[in-house]
């Protein structure tokens, strides 16, 4: 029997109105996401990557219900959250949380550590005594290895590092079964990064999470997830497992983004090819036609100018939307 996935996201749309006059007549529209699914399986990592600016976060907060999606349906759990109203909303807001890219910008300035914990702990229905909101507070701040005496602290007397824990902390006093990780480490030093990543893997296991984590950086999402699926101008143009992803991409954008992940193995460097994409990422308010890579592939062809490709299935773990493929 096969078990029904925690987060199941099918043609999502967002599409924002830009007004393109001074008089805002003749309103255009950016495409921020535009017809992305995906599945995330109970326990699973789900790792999505691409350019700045591709869509990647708007997918998430799509997700949180931050934002209304303009079309497209988001299931959790089996339960349609996409067009809730925000009472519907309050049983599965704390199950779904965010972790933000800027450690500092996300955290009250004025809190200490432990009130900005204890702010989240105590705005759900469960109530605590004193003596056990302290102790909960104490068991999350060891949970993400900080130590219980700096819950005195303010952000600004904490490192990056420190801070990234302090935020998942507060994400986790709300007991969450799905998160989203919206670049958790990009601003992090690269030693801090693997130590966060093997948190993020250590609570995994320990809790039983599961995690959409949006990064743009390739070599740190294979680290951690079990499936990465590739945006590029608001759609999902591969989707791969993460054990296979060096050894047998498809799509010429995601060899393209394979091919500028740095290596610190000299003869591998000077082995493998760069490929170098011409011109610029196109507009969100002015798509190409067809296929949204075309301009830029080296391997477009007449079709790819004309309609846009849909993901195939290549094998279970593996769909490639090109249709040279």
């Amino acid at each position: 029997m096969s078990v029904s996935p925690i987060l199941k996201v099918e043609d999502l749309k967002m599409h924002f109105p830009v007004s393109t006059s001074l008089f805002g007549r003749n309103p255009g529209i950016v495409k921020a996401v535009d017809g992305v699914s995906l599945e995330i399986a109970q326990g699973e990592t789900f790792g999505l990557v691409g350019e700045s600016g591709c869509g990647k976060t708007t997918v998430g907060k799509c997700i949180l219900r931050i934002l209304r999606p303009t079309a497209g349906k988001i299931s959790y759990n089996g339960k349609d959250i996409t067009h809730s109203s925000r009472r519907e909303l309050g049983s599965v807001r704390r199950e779904i949380q965010m972790i933000f890219q800027d450690p500092y910008g996300s955290l009250d300035p004025r809190q200490s550590a432990g009130s900005i914990i204890k702010e989240a702990i105590t705005c759900g229905e469960q109530k605590y005594s004193k003596n056990e909101l302290a102790d909960r507070v104490d068991e999350l701040l060891t949970l993400v290895e900080l130590y219980p005496h700096m819950k005195g602290r303010f952000p600004h007397e904490m490192s990056g590092g420190q801070r990234q824990r302090l935020g998942i902390a507060r994400t986790l006093a709300c007991d969450p079964k799905l998160i989203v990780c919206d670049e958790p480490v990009s601003a992090l030093d690269v030693s801090i990064q693997a130590q966060i990543i093997n948190l993020f893997w250590n609570l995994q296991k320990k809790l039983g999470l599961n995690y959409l984590f949006v990064a743009h950086d390739l070599a740190v999402v294979r680290h951690i997830a079990e499936t990465i699926g590739v945006m590029y101008l608001g759609k999902i143009v591969e989707v791969i497992d993460a054990e296979i992803i060096y050894t047998n991409p498809m799509h010429p954008y995601t060899k393209a983004l394979l091919s500028a992940v740095p290596t610190t193995d000299y003869h591998e460097e000077r082995q493998r090819s760069r490929v170098i994409l011409q011109g610029e990422v196109p507009s969100p308010m002015n798509v190409p036609s067809g296929c949204p890579f075309h301009p830029r592939c080296p391997q477009a062809i007449a079709m790819c100018k004309e309609a846009m490709p849909q993901l195939k299935k290549i094998d279970d773990a593996h769909s490639v939307a090109c249709h040279n493929i």
